[in-house]
């Protein structure tokens, strides 16, 4: 699955990071059924104004993406399934430290509407606070449908939008929010995985502290040369 690969891609975000300096970064991650148009929903946005730095895998793309958010600068790792999604599951460390999840499905088919319930089920299993927008995609095929009630972003009081990655429609809108969802939940984050992560981070440094200083002093000093 996505292991090896999310651990390639995690290794491109941090490196993206180090170089940004001090830019917030942000993590998003995109879920639905294969076809749905995830790709080309970022595609669309990403793709009009410049080409993204982007690092494919056989599990996963990264796209990397620079926005302002209040006026300061973001860094925005958007992750795409890439064909993942057709075992209907995603590897933990897709989730991984996501701050905002985008979660499409195709208004043309109901199967891809009726997963969402087990695709929001899975994520509230590894994020269980993030933000998360449902998209409904490819309303340019008929746009009746933006007249038809979507019960389940109600239900679980989601943000919902009406997008066309062939047309553009709400596109950047949508991603434009994502991001600020995302920035936001960094920054007032209480969410107990986050929490948990911090503490083995910080376990982490401090045991990587500790062995230093063990190793520094089991050296043994080295002794001026007699004369």
């Amino acid at each position: 699955m996505a292991g090896p690969a999310a651990a390639v891609a995690e290794q491109a975000r941090d490196e993206a990071s180090a170089a940004a300096g001090a830019e917030e970064t942000v993590k998003i991650i995109c879920l639905g059924d294969s076809a749905v148009g995830k790709s080309k929903l970022l595609e669309r946005f990403l793709l009009d104004g410049f080409r993204p730095q982007q690092l494919s895998t056989f599990a996963l793309t990264l796209y990397q993406h620079r926005a302002r958010v209040d006026g300061k600068p973001v860094l925005v790792d958007f992750w795409d399934t890439a064909g993942q999604e057709r075992f209907q599951s995603m590897h933990a460390s897709y989730y991984h430290k996501a701050h905002a999840c985008i979660m499409v499905f195709d208004v043309q088919r109901k199967v891809t509407y009726k997963n969402l319930s087990s695709w929001y089920k899975e994520l509230r299993e590894f994020r269980p606070e993030i933000p998360c927008i449902v998209v409904a995609n490819k309303i340019d095929a008929d746009m009746k449908v933006t007249q038809k009630s979507f019960n389940f972003a109600r239900k679980f009081n989601l943000p919902f939008y009406f997008v066309s990655a062939a047309d553009g429609t709400n596109v950047v809108k949508l991603f434009n929010d994502a991001i600020k969802l995302a920035v936001a939940y960094k920054q007032n984050s209480g969410d107990f995985m986050d929490e948990v992560m911090r503490e083995l981070e910080s376990f982490d440094l401090q045991n990587k502290s500790e062995d230093l200083s063990e190793t520094e002093e089991s050296c043994p000093e080295e002794k001026p040369p007699s004369a």
